[in-house]
């Protein structure tokens, strides 16, 4: 009797200390595998253990600023607007996503000297950060970019992109994968110069009948840059079909439509970051 005991107990020892060692198994194959897919991080999140979807991060955010800091024939310079990079950037970082940095010629970008507004704490924040200073100090190039990466791609305004974003095709095919693929495009201010000729799948505008907001004629007139610039921002939308939304100057304005994320000026960076925040967390 004691020994049929024994041996009944050894069994299920063995049997035990088996199961244990297949569960850990399959849960390290799964692990294994998950972390295998986390550059594409597909279906990871659903298909692998718990421990492993806090590995498996969410898909990054791009953010495009200028190349260029020549302010027409001003002889004044320009760049990215600050605070339209870091407002959303804050946002967006702050919930848990990456952001990388592009620009039409990759490298070194400049900031348009007047918006360093270094009571702003965001700005001092970013400027303050050495791994995202190091990512502007140092942008990709298009060519460098795999869409399929990105949750979200972001157009930062400053007056330089109306010399280098709406003719820039490598950055149009870029942000039409994005949405075509289900993902956010999204600009504020004159960052919209990036969305003008954008065109997905269909052959039609990404602006076309959708809500947009920019910075308005009356805005670029106020500051005495719409003869400087080399297009009317609002009419350009326009002429390819978007509907433009906007407010008083200098009003915080953004528009959402479909997946499209537009804001009028720098006082609706941080709102525009929000609704992009909103939409790619469902």
């Amino acid at each position: 009797m004691k020994k049929s005991l024994f041996y009944l107990i050894l069994v299920m020892g063995i049997a035990i200390t088996a199961c244990n060692t297949t569960s850990r198994s399959n849960n390290d194959s799964q692990t294994s595998q998950c972390e295998d897919k986390e550059k594409k991080c597909g279906d990871c999140k659903e298909k692998c253990p718990e421990n492993c979807k806090k590995k498996c991060n969410e898909k990054k955010i791009l953010f495009v600023v200028t190349s260029h800091n020549d302010l027409g024939d001003t002889g004044k310079k320009t760049g990215y607007w600050l605070s339209e990079v870091t407002h959303p950037w804050s946002t967006l970082v702050d919930a848990g996503y990456t952001v990388d940095f592009v620009s039409p010629k990759g490298g070194v970008v400049s900031t348009d000297p007047g918006s360093k507004d270094m009571k702003d704490s965001i700005n001092t924040a970013f400027l303050n950060n050495k791994e995202y200073q190091a990512k502007i100090g140092q942008t990709m190039t298009p060519k460098d970019i795999d869409p399929t990466k990105y949750a979200a791609i972001f157009y930062a305004g400053g007056h330089g992109v109306m010399w280098d974003f709406a003719g820039n095709e490598a950055l149009n095919q870029i942000a039409a994968s994005i949405y075509d693929n289900g993902g956010v495009v999204a600009a504020v201010c004159h960052g919209p110069a990036g969305i003008v000729n954008i065109k997905l799948e269909d052959g039609k505008y990404l602006v076309d009948g959708k809500n947009v907001s920019a910075f308005t004629n009356e805005e670029e007139a106020q500051i005495a840059l719409d003869k400087v610039v080399p297009f009317s921002l609002e009419d350009s939308l326009k002429s390819n079909g978007a509907i433009i939304q906007k407010a008083d100057l200098w009003q915080e304005k953004i528009s959402v439509d479909n997946r499209l994320v537009t804001g009028q000026n720098p006082q609706s960076a941080k709102a525009v970051g929000e609704a992009v925040l909103d939409i790619i967390k469902k």
